[in-house]
C-alpha cells in the first residue's frame, strides 16, 4: 500500500510538470508569433492573469512574456488540438515579440492575410508621420472625402478592366483599390478588424 501510495504521488507530480507545447498566435493579423512550453501551473497562472505565461526549460520556473520588456501577450483565447497535447493561444501583442524587435520569431515568415494587417500599420505610421514625400501622407492631409473619391474612381475602374477581360489591369485596378480603401478605412478611424468581424457577421446568416 505504501508502494502504491508513492507511486500516486509520483505519477501525479510528474502529470503536473508535463510540459506543453504551446503556439501563439496574432488574434488580430493571424500571424504565428513564437513557441513555448506550459506545464499546469503556467496555464492556470495564463488564465487568471490574462497574459501568457511560459515555463522556462533552462531556468526551470514561470515566466510571463514582457515582464522585463513591457511586450505582453494578452490573452484571448486558447484552444487544444485533436490529440490534446498542444495549445494554440490567440494573444493580442502589445508589441515586438521577438527578443530581436520583430513582430515573430519566425521572421521573416509573412502569410498573405498577414501583409494586409501589417500594411495598414504602414499606413497608419504614414499618417502621424505626415511626411511630405509620401503620397499616403499627402491623401491623408487631403481628408476623407477626397480619399472616398479616389476609392470611387478605383472601384469604377477594376469594373471596366474585368469586363474588358484585362487580367493584369484587374490586379493592377484591385491592388489600388484595396490600398485606398485600407487609407480610407484608416482616415474614417475604421480598420480591416472590424471589416472582417463584419463580413464573419454575415456569414452565419443562413440565408447567405
Amino acid at each position: 500500500m505504501i508502494i502504491k501510495k508513492e507511486q500516486d504521488q509520483k505519477d501525479n507530480c510528474q502529470e503536473t510538470n508535463k510540459l506543453t507545447p504551446v503556439i501563439i498566435q496574432n488574434v488580430m493579423s493571424g500571424e504565428v508569433l513564437m513557441l513555448g512550453y506550459m506545464n499546469q501551473e503556467a496555464l492556470q497562472t495564463t488564465k487568471k492573469s490574462g497574459y501568457v505565461t511560459f515555463f522556462s526549460r533552462k531556468k526551470k520556473c514561470l515566466w510571463t512574456k514582457g515582464e522585463t520588456s513591457g511586450n505582453k501577450l494578452k490573452l484571448i483565447n486558447l484552444y487544444q488540438d485533436c490529440d490534446k497535447d498542444t495549445l494554440l493561444i490567440l494573444a493580442l501583442p502589445s508589441g515586438p515579440t521577438c527578443h530581436h524587435g520583430t513582430s515573430s520569431c519566425f521572421h521573416p515568415a509573412v502569410s498573405n492575410g498577414t501583409f494586409l494587417f501589417q500594411l495598414e500599420q504602414i499606413l497608419s505610421e504614414r499618417k502621424s508621420l505626415n511626411l511630405k514625400n509620401s503620397y499616403t501622407a499627402r491623401l491623408f492631409t487631403k481628408g476623407s472625402k477626397y480619399i472616398a473619391q479616389k476609392v470611387g474612381e478605383e472601384g469604377i475602374e477594376v469594373a471596366l478592366a474585368a469586363a474588358t477581360k484585362n487580367k493584369e489591369e484587374t490586379l493592377n485596378e484591385s491592388a489600388d483599390l484595396i490600398y485606398h480603401l485600407l487609407v480610407l478605412l484608416k482616415a474614417t478611424s475604421l480598420n480591416l478588424n472590424e471589416v472582417i468581424k463584419k463580413l464573419k457577421m454575415r456569414n452565419n446568416n443562413p440565408l447567405i
